[in-house]
This record gives C-alpha cells, structure tokens and sequence, in this order.
C-alpha cells in the first residue's frame, strides 16, 4: 500500500486526491465494509500483509507511516480523517502493504475487502469514479514527489539497473533511483551493508534485495502470478501492448476472468513512444505511456489481473484448455487465450552492439532515457513515424539529434507532419543514405561512426544515447511453430490460415475458425503480432477488443460448462 505525502498532495491537488464524502456517500459504503472500532496506537495494516482493503472513516484519524529503514527514521506520510477513505491504486493491482496503516485517535472505520470493493466499483457508478480519480491523483502526486519507498542503487551503465527503472516506470510505481558512484549512493550501500557486489540493490521497507531483478522486485511487492498458478481462467492474454491491453479491457468488462501477462509490463512497443498525435480522441497527443497507463487502470478497474514480468515461454491446448507456461515454470490453464506479444524493433549486428544496451543503446524515448542523455547529442536510428516522434521529444528537450536512415528521403516511410517538423527544428540534423558502422565507448556508448552509401564518406558523430526504431520482429519464438506463421514469423488468423494448418481438431470441432483465432482452437492473436494486421495502435485496440468477441462465441458465458 502505497500513499502520498500529505501537504504537497493537499495543497495542489485538493478534492482530486483527498474528496471529503457527503453522508449518503458514506452511507452507501458503509454498506459494503465490516464495521471496527479502532483505537489510538492499533495497526490496520501491517508492512507486507497480502490484503488490502478500502478503509472509510467513520470517526477519529489514521495515519500511514513509514517504518524505519536504512538512514531515515519512522515517518508519518499522510493523514486521514472522519469522510475520509484510504486508498490507492494498489487496492486495485493486490500489491502487498508495504507503508502500513495505524490509529492515530480512537474510532470507528468500515473496512472494504477486495471482492466487495469490486462489487462496489460494478455498481456503484458516481462512487466508483470518485474513488478511481482519487486513486490516480494519489499516484500521480507520490510519482512526482519522488517517494523514497522505493530505492534503487545502481550504475548509470548498468543495464541491469535500466531494466529495473524501465520495470518501475512501467508500472508507474513510485521510485528513487540513486548511483552508487555518488556520495548519497555510497552512504546508502553504506547503511544498506551492501557491497559492488550486490548491485543493483533494491530497498523497500522491511527488506533489501541484492542483485534485483523486476521478477524478484515483483515477487516482493506482490505483483507476480505466483497468486494465479493454481487457478483456472476463461480468459489469458498474453502481451500487454494496445492489443493486449485492449482484450483485458473487454474482456473483464463483459464478465470473462481475464489475466493479462507481459513479459516486461504493460504497454508494449506504444510506451516506448514519446508522443501519439494520429490516436483519436486526443488532438494534442499523448505519450504513449500515459494511453498505455490509463487503459491499465481501466483494465484493472473491470477486474483484470495485470502480471509482470511474466514471460510466456509456450502454448499448449488440452482438453478443453490452453496450458500456457512461464519462464519461471509456473502453468497457467485458461479457457481461451490470446495472443498479443506484438514486435519488437531489430538490433544492429555491430560489435559491441549487446554491450551497450541500456548503457546508451535504447528502444524507448521517454523521461527515462532522457534522463540517462540530458545536454549531450544522440542519434535516432530509422526513418518510420515511430523514429520521428522519438526525435522531435528529445529535440523538445534541447538535445542535438542526429537521424540516421538508409533511404534517400525522410518522406518515404514516416508522415508528412512529423518531416516537416523535423526539418524546421534547429536541434535535428538529418543523415539520409547512411548506415552505422561501428560503436565506441567504455562503458557507456560515447560515439558512432556513419556512413554514407552515396558517397562511401565515413564520419564520427559524439553521442551518449542511440534510439533504435529499424524493423518490426514478431515476439514469436517462444511459440516454436505452435501456431501456422509466415516467413516472417506473424502469425496466420481465420482466412488467412490455409485448408494444410487445420488438422482433426479441427474437424471434430466442425467449424472453420472464427475471426483472429489462430490455427489453434481457442487461441486467437491481435495487433502486430498478427499476419495482415495494421501497424496502429488504433488498430491494435479494435483488434484486442475484436478478439474478444470471437473469445465469447468459443467459450459462452462465463461460469457455464461447455
């Protein structure tokens, strides 16, 4: 359970974040929690309890505290009183608590548990959006104030640690990343008793992990699948980019038990765009982390279950069933599955190419890696929309950008307005018919050498950061030809499939297969990763909430055997 610090909060955010609720509000809650009276000093949670519940206040106050840790001493964070309700977006993804909740006065609370909570969120409508807002205001203000709950040392070259704050901000969970070349990350190994040896380092109250991974950093704020493994499920969806994200959203919407899994966190390749101005509804753009981030919340909100890491390592039908397995061994068994893994961009075959990954080498353009780049020049490989609106936000940020593509002209694969911004803009230097061919630096990426295919002139150009956005690979490999496929890997749905794919199941189902399934029965692709599909992520949402439609006509209705 995570909260915000109180006066910033309250001053800036107001009723947003901190609503004072009318009596007949209350009224209604109360119908839905457990009376307790509370008195001064007493825990109502407590650091790493697995359940979360909405507490609303009838009298007295709470207060969430932060336990003592490593150079800092017990701290009160927020406090609460009477119309009041704790709560954040942890109530909706099961996190553990981890800043636990206590008593400041005598009292009376109702406490909410998660299966009430989500009938309340089903049928409450004015109630539900009042507690939702709340919770992404309280998000929102504990992200920006940096909270120290969460505090990652490690090297600014380490890819491990990037691969931990990339974790982090995909989550919009709230973090402190700290460099252990520094003073402030020397004293915190110092107070940790950590050693080189156990960074990248992750301190949340209660425990320090050494050698943090996101799996591990997951399995210790209670965002695994280790609570799903010996469930079963009508639906699993397997990606967590617009399709993905897209199918949750309809989905748990229309009743189906619906868990998404993603083998980094959601969002896919749309959060890794630093700009969308092409989605509709939206004529100023968005980030594609925030779109990516919103519909997680509204997944979350109709009852998906958003797991991450979770990589998807195979696909199996049984009887009835669809057997997906996790790299970690973990089965899951789903009635229907969806396949929504998307693509991911090429790497260059380039020395040292592995090497600088996430230490200059990056296949996102957001904060993040702004952060890692900030003063210095950097160069954006490709010559696709996804390459221009990585290179107008950092020219945004007063970065020199240098675009490097093989093509003769920016205009031949990236839209018109993205090349006329790009040609005016002062920080952008464009490089057409050029390639690059080597990679220098220490630890870190320091320069590129290019080279002109017109010409045969090569040229170093100083660079602290290479945005890599050539080619779309399908995420495809960890099905081993399970499922009919092109040359390139994308997989074959409905007609597409051809009459050689379709074997006795499908015979005895006596039926050809419906739109998005694959030539597996019960499994069905969406977005990018589908042969045919339309590389949009306006399209990758339809095609999410397409699939789902076709999921219902398989399975039925929820609850009823087939």
């Amino acid at each position: 359970m995570i909260m915000p610090s109180r006066q910033p909060g309250r001053r800036i955010w107001g009723d947003r974040a901190y609503p004072r609720l009318e009596k007949d509000q209350l009224a209604r809650l109360f119908e839905f929690g457990v009376p307790q009276n509370i008195t001064a000093g007493q825990l109502i949670f407590r650091l790493g309890d697995d359940k979360y519940d909405l507490v609303v206040i009838e009298e007295g106050q709470l207060e969430i505290i932060r336990e003592a840790g490593p150079g800092y001493s017990e701290e009160v964070i927020v406090t609460f009183g009477a119309g009041e309700f704790i709560g954040e977006l942890s109530i909706l993804t099961g996190q553990f608590v981890y800043l636990p909740a206590r008593a400041a006065t005598d009292g009376r609370i109702y406490r909410i548990p998660p299966e009430r909570f989500r009938l309340l969120m089903e049928t409450e409508t004015a109630l539900s959006d009042i507690l939702l807002t709340a919770f992404r205001a309280r998000r929102e203000i504990l992200m920006e104030s940096a909270s120290h709950t969460i505090e990652v040392i490690g090297s600014a070259s380490s890819a491990e640690c990037m691969a931990l704050r990339s974790y982090l901000e995909r989550m919009a969970l709230p973090y402190r990343w700290t460099d252990d070349a520094t003073p402030d990350g020397l004293l915190l190994m110092r107070l940790a008793s950590l050693t080189a040896g156990d960074l990248p380092a992750v301190l949340i109250p209660g425990r320090s992990l050494r050698n943090a991974t996101p799996g591990s950093l997951a399995m210790n704020l209670g965002l695994s699948h280790e609570r799903i493994k010996e469930e079963e499920i009508d639906l699993a969806v397997i990606g967590g980019g617009p399709a993905g994200l897209g199918a949750a959203v309809y989905g748990s919407s229309e009743g189906l038990g619906t868990v998404l899994l993603d083998a980094v966190g959601p969002g896919g390749q749309a959060a890794a765009s630093s700009r969308i101005e092409n989605y509709l509804g939206f004529p100023n753009g968005i980030s594609g982390a925030e779109l990516t981030r919103l519909a997680a919340v509204q997944a979350l909100k109709f009852g998906s279950r958003l797991y991450s890491p979770s990589r998807a390592v195979s696909l199996q039908p049984l009887a009835g069933r669809i057997k997906i397995s996790l790299s970690d061994g973990t089965d899951i068994l789903a009635r229907a599955a969806i396949i929504a893994t998307g693509a991911h961009y090429q790497s260059l075959p380039i020395a040292r190419w592995k090497h600088f990954e996430g230490a200059g080498i990056y296949y996102a353009a957001t904060e993040l890696e702004v952060r890692s780049c900030a003063g210095r020049p950097v160069a954006v490989l490709g010559g696709a929309n996804s390459a221009g609106q990585a290179a107008l936000f950092l020219a945004g940020k007063s970065i020199a950008v240098n675009i490097i593509l093989r093509r003769d002209n920016i205009g031949a694969r990236m839209s018109s307005y993205l090349v006329r911004r790009l040609l005016a803009d002062p920080h952008v230097a464009v490089h057409t018919s050029s390639e690059v061919t080597a990679l220098e630096g220490e630890s870190s990426l320091e320069a590129i050498r290019i080279r002109n295919s017109a010409t045969g002139v090569e040229s170093l150009l100083r660079c602290s950061g290479l945005f890599c956005f050539i080619g779309a690979t399908p995420a495809t490999d960890w099905l081993n030809d399970a499922c009919a496929a092109d040359k390139d890997g994308f997989i074959y749905t409905d007609v597409h499939i051809a009459d050689e794919y379709l074997g006795p199941s499908w015979q005895e189902l006596q039926r050809a297969p419906l739109p998005f399934e694959t030539s597996i029965p019960r499994v069905f692709a969406a977005g990018d990763v589908r042969h045919g599909s339309i590389k949009r992520v306006a399209a990758a949402v339809g095609e999410g909430a397409s699939a789902v439609s076709s999921v219902h006509r398989v399975i039925g209705v929820p609850g009823v055997p087939f």
